[in-house]
């Protein structure tokens, strides 16, 4: 009677396991004949991160719909910022065309350790699923980067953007105690433009 308890059980707890990727695709492949957002020219990097990340998602080519895949141009200026972000639903392998790029991403809780590498033309690097990474131009001129992703809609997660900029905005209760700062520094960085580069 035990083995029918534990398997009972163990189906309730698998059925209700979520996954944050892309399922198996229901079809094929999809023609989108009448496709005209596509294109990967240069980004205008005069904004306050000095970066700016062109998407190649399913949003912008319908094609794309059910392949799992996707890409994005990534354009820095000298000093230039793609902040920390994640993407929920995708891996990226980032390729250096232009410049000197300083890239690194955190390994999740407990340990929380940081991989760093500088990357210069032709350099790749891979950011895993999920975890926090960010890519900064450390050289002298503009860099380029095109990024490479597992899934058709990998979603960004910009990490100040989404703590400080929330709509509604989270409790200063939580923010203060999360970040253990006077609630000062807390109203002071819900009170920034938190750009979005993409």
């Amino acid at each position: 009677m035990k083995v029918v308890y534990y398997l009972v059980a163990l189906l309730a707890l698998a059925s209700s396991v979520a996954f944050a990727y892309d399922p198996s695709p229901l079809q094929d492949f999809c023609v989108a004949i009448n496709d005209t957002k596509t294109g990967l020219g240069p980004g205008n990097t005069s904004n306050p991160l000095g970066s700016k990340v062109s998407p190649v998602t399913v949003n912008e080519i319908l094609g794309l719909n059910t392949l799992g895949i996707s890409l994005a141009r990534i354009d820095f200026a000298p000093k230039g910022l793609n902040p920390p972000h994640t993407h929920p639903r995708g891996t990226e392998i980032l390729v250096v065309v232009e410049g000197t790029l300083h890239v690194g991403f955190v390994e999740s809780n407990p340990n929380n350790r940081l991989f760093t590498k500088v990357l210069n033309k032709g350099d790749v690097f891979v950011f895993p699923i999920g975890l926090i990474h960010f890519q900064q131009n450390v050289g002298y001129g503009n860099a380029i980067a095109i990024a490479g992703l597992s899934s058709q809609n990998p979603g960004v997660i910009t990490i100040a953007n989404a703590v400080f900029g929330s709509k509604p905005p989270i409790s200063p209760e939580v923010l203060t105690k999360a970040f253990q700062v006077d609630k000062n520094i807390i109203d002071y960085l819900e009170k920034q433009f938190w750009y979005n580069n993409s």
